[in-house]
């Protein structure tokens, strides 16, 4: 059965299952933020699992085609960062990686909206400026959080 399933999944199929897969955890945390249901989901290890699944497959293809550090130039300027992406396994490799520290972030998010006693209609722009563009929606969380904790705090 696995031998059937492997056709399947190609770059462009584990992009697509992993931008729509992440999308009922998004939703579950904007709009049902203190459920139990999204307790379960959004703040245990199963989405992360999930997306490291499809990390670690991707991972392992690219060990079996032989070139597991072709291409890997994270660390010399912009132009080694385009050389890296043009490999499209490594690409999807980040892309996954984005996905779940953003879940992880909006989790968080939620987490801590509950402790500070912070409205969802507040933290909802937030949620959604995090799932686009990462640390923006955390940052506008962050000053939200400031006027409920009536308090600046770096390091909780």
């Amino acid at each position: 059965m696995i031998n059937n399933l492997l056709p399947l999944l190609t770059n462009e199929n584990i992009y697509l299952i992993a931008n729509w897969g992440v999308i009922p955890f998004w939703l579950l945390l904007i709009l049902a933020p203190n459920h139990n249901l999204t307790n379960f989901f959004t703040q245990s290890i199963i989405a992360p699992l999930l997306l490291a699944i499809g990390y670690i497959y991707l991972t392992y293809i690219i060990y079996l085609e032989g070139n597991i550090f072709d291409g890997f130039e994270l660390y010399n300027g912009l132009d080694g960062l385009y050389s890296m992406f043009a490999n499209e396994s490594l690409l999807l490799i980040f892309w996954l990686h984005f996905l779940a520290i953003s879940l992880f972030t909006g989790a968080w998010i939620v987490r801590d909206s509950k402790k500070y006693i912070i409205p969802k209609i507040i933290t909802i722009p937030s949620l959604v400026l995090t799932y686009f563009s990462g640390p923006v929606g955390l940052i506008i969380y962050w000053f939200l959080r400031i006027f409920f904790a009536k308090k600046v705090s770096f390091d909780d």
